[in-house]
């Protein structure tokens, strides 16, 4: 039988503009909050966040000519060694070797497709770290850049469905976590004395950022702690 693991959104404003908070984790200086996905800190996938909201701040050097390639519905892309991800106008479906079907709906009204916003799914796919997400909620979206608790910056693939629907899906890897506590999902808190060892898993990915044409961000999404 088919395995297939569907994720619903949890929601983080990170907008200087209009926002709508919608839950606990304050992930940006901003005041706004967001629902927690479950905590799985040993688990193989972990959860799955999404940020909404534009930002002024933090300019890029501008695309020459945005790379998004786009797909036809269900068309296989290889986002990495045994992982397939394809789209529907139901959203994004992707596969490892430890998984046959998992998907992300655009359609069940967790995300708000009218404000720019990024989300993530972030699973160990044998020596690599695999990222995915959706982003949403504006047709200038050029670019998606992941950094790592290490500092390092990483520039995603992005695929979306002809006619500019207004959003796509976005993939990348990078290496391990360098300790295995910190393989921590989106929605996993962290210790709060200062200084001190909790034993609380810690996201080993510090954000994700949306970038229009003009290297102008869209929407950050920030895990907690960050």
């Amino acid at each position: 039988m088919t395995r297939i693991k569907k994720y619903v959104a949890a929601a983080t404003v990170t907008a200087a503009v209009l926002a709508v908070p919608t839950g606990a984790y304050a992930l940006t200086s901003g005041g706004t909050s967001s629902t927690p996905s479950a905590s799985v800190p040993s688990a193989k996938s972990v959860g799955e966040s999404a940020a909404f909201g534009a930002s002024g701040a933090g300019v890029r050097p501008a695309d020459q000519a945005p790379s998004i390639r786009v797909v036809a519905p269900g068309e296989r892309v290889k986002a990495a060694p045994g992982v397939r991800l394809w789209l529907t106008k139901e959203g994004k479906y992707w596969s490892t070797p430890d998984m046959d079907e998992q998907f992300r709906s655009v359609t069940d009204g967790n995300l708000d497709l009218s404000t720019p916003g990024v989300s993530r799914q972030s699973e160990t796919v044998g020596d690599r770290y695999f990222h995915s997400g959706v982003y949403y909620g504006s047709r200038a979206a050029a670019r998606v850049e992941i950094t790592t608790r290490t500092g390092r910056t990483v520039r995603a693939s992005m695929v979306e469905l002809a006619g500019k629907p207004g959003w796509g899906a976005w993939y990348t890897t990078t290496e391990l976590p360098p300790v295995a506590k910190v393989l921590g999902p989106e929605g996993a808190g962290i210790g709060t004395g200062t200084g001190t060892d909790t034993g609380a898993p810690v996201d080993f990915i510090r954000s994700v950022t949306l970038y229009d044409t003009a290297g102008r961000v869209l929407a950050t999404l920030a895990s907690p702690g960050n």
